[in-house]
């Protein structure tokens, strides 16, 4: 496991990251450093263990918000999407003909 050295909210971390990971790693660190700064320049809020309940709270309630993803790992389709899949069926139903055949 490959060890990283990050920063958030001003403070060095070191951090395990398996192999490959170091892109997904250091987006989550971006997005957790983004939400605590963001906490504590609200002014509110200075102890740094209060500003991390508070971004952690605020990530998970905004996970919990994003609509379920299919299990297949592919985005539930639009109605537009729909809609389209639905316009081009019906062109290759056109287009084989009344026997279902194309040629």
């Amino acid at each position: 496991m490959k060890q990283i050295e990050v920063t958030i909210m001003g403070q060095s971390y070191i951090l395990g990251c398996p192999e490959g990971g170091e892109t997904s790693l250091l987006e989550a660190v971006s997005t957790v450093d983004r939400e605590m700064s963001a906490i504590r320049d609200g002014g509110r809020v200075k102890a740094r263990e209060r500003i991390a309940v508070l971004a952690a709270l605020n990530l998970a309630y905004a996970l919990a918000e994003r609509p379920a993803a299919p299990s297949s790992g592919i985005a539930a389709p639009s109605p537009a999407d729909e809609a389209h899949v639905d316009a081009l069926i019906r062109r290759v139903d056109q287009a084989l003909g009344a026997d279902g055949q194309l040629l």
